[in-house]
């Protein structure tokens, strides 16, 4: 059986996690795990310096007044992600759901991801978190963090879900990509849906070959394939393309052939998911 691992939070994008954590477990079949991720607790609540103002008294008050705020702090943020996990749970569980788990970790994100992620097959993510800044688009730090952490694909939902009926593979022949596409082949979740399969660059031999084998692969899984080439920036082709052939969903690789892609998000993947209005499914 798939295994589904949707990070929520208290931002507007957990309720499309949650849709589209659902699409994916009626397609698979999939158990889900609904995770909440409070940070490690602030140990900096003593002010600088209080050794020349304060008297020992009003000093030792002071600090103790701080650790009694800190433990309702901690309190309130346990009760609030529990609340989360729990109306999260039940929305999933009134559509129709009946494998659904909850777990609501204290510490760095990544390193809970990491301790669950290999008993699962797919992370699904909001493409911002809450303390993203929505009118600059920026992404959310945490995505930048998984995307580059997880061993396993990463879904990033769009703002708000809808249906999904047609998907695109952003084909630039590398490994990550055709992972994806023997991912696609071999599972469910996209049977019967068309396939756009787009290389975006100049139609070299070599590029001609991989898409054919890409296309190939897929055809004998028994998916509608439209396979080609277009020529242009690869964040504005690709963007055309989904909103043209009204795609619903982008597929590609995590990392592109930068120098520098052991640091970073590639460009056009950053791009990609911050600018597109469809979820994006990412392999490494």
């Amino acid at each position: 059986m798939t295994h589904l691992i949707a990070l929520i939070d208290g931002s507007g994008y957990s309720q499309s996690v949650c849709d589209l954590t659902r699409w994916v477990a009626e397609r698979t079949d999939a158990s889900i795990d609904l995770m909440h991720v409070l940070g490690r607790r602030s140990v900096g609540s003593e002010p600088a310096d209080l050794s020349g103002n304060l008297k020992l008294g009003a000093r030792t008050a002071l600090l103790k007044e701080l650790a009694d705020l800190d433990e309702q702090k901690n309190k309130l943020e346990l009760k609030r992600g529990r609340l989360l996990l729990e109306e999260a749970k039940t929305g999933l569980e009134d559509a129709g759901l009946a494998n659904v788990g909850t777990k609501l970790r204290h510490g760095d994100l990544i390193e809970s991801i990491a301790e669950f992620e290999n008993d699962a097959d797919l992370i699904v993510v909001g493409k911002r978190g809450e303390a993203a800044d929505f009118a600059k688009m920026h992404l959310g730090s945490n995505l930048e963090r998984v995307v580059r952490a997880a061993k396993k694909p990463v879904l990033v939902a769009s703002r708000a879900f809808k249906p999904i009926n047609k998907f695109l593979i952003a084909f630039d022949g590398g490994e990550s990509v055709m992972k994806a596409v023997r991912h696609i082949a071999s599972g469910k979740l996209f049977t019967g849906l068309p396939c756009v399969l787009l290389s975006v660059g100049k139609p070299t031999d070599t590029m001609q070959e991989k898409l054919d084998e890409a296309a190939a692969i897929l055809r004998k899984a028994g998916y509608s394939v439209d396979a080609g080439f277009a020529s242009g920036e690869p964040e504005d082709v690709i963007k055309d393309k989904i909103e043209t052939d009204k795609i619903d969903l982008l597929v590609m690789g995590a990392y592109g052939h930068s120098r520098i892609r052991n640091l970073i998000i590639g460009s056009t993947t950053t791009e990609m998911v911050r600018s597109c209005q469809v979820p994006v499914m990412m392999f490494r």
